[in-house]
């Protein structure tokens, strides 16, 4: 059998500080596509330094190995009932083919909060349409810097009671 036409299975697991190293290198190659649209190449993904992300792995996150190698990562904080989804990324050659959204909703299934929030820039179209594909809608933008604008996007874990609460 042809091992190039083999398709292997992608597993999630829970992400941890020892996986920093291979969390990086992901988040760098994904990234640095951001940066090329930005004409950043300090974009903060890109230059965070390993100890602080093997700290911030300490937390909640998750991540979708293809046999040995990482494809795609997630993290989140929840304060108030409120996850705050951050640095969904997908190794570059796979991007488009539903990682990112399979990552999305497991963070928020394992989130365990009723509200969902994240950002992304607003030159960053993709990455907008797959939240409002998901459900996000645009909840504020702030200027950052240099005409660069952060989209805040907000979701509700249950849409027809957001909506109930809403008219009233």
């Amino acid at each position: 059998m042809d091992s190039s036409n083999t398709v292997e299975a992608v597993i999630e697991r829970p992400l941890g500080p020892a996986m920093a190293g291979e969390v990086l290198t992901l988040q760098r190659a994904a990234y640095a596509t951001e940066a090329q649209v930005y004409r950043d190449p300090f974009l903060p993904a890109l230059t965070q330094p390993l100890d602080e992300l093997a700290r911030e792995l300490e937390g909640p996150g998750l991540g979708l190995w293809q046999g040995e190698r990482l494809i795609g990562a997630v993290r989140w904080t929840v304060a108030d009932d409120i996850a705050h989804v951050g640095r969904l990324t997908v190794a570059p050659d796979l991007q488009g083919r539903g990682i990112g959204t399979r990552l999305l909703r497991a963070a928020e299934r394992a989130s365990g909060a009723s509200e969902f929030e994240l950002f992304t820039g607003h030159l960053s179209e993709a990455n907008i349409r797959l939240y409002e594909r998901e459900g996000y809608a645009v909840a504020r933008r702030e200027p950052l810097h240099d005409g660069v604008d952060l989209v805040f996007m907000r979701k509700s874990a249950h849409p027809a009671r957001a909506s109930s609460t809403a008219a009233r």
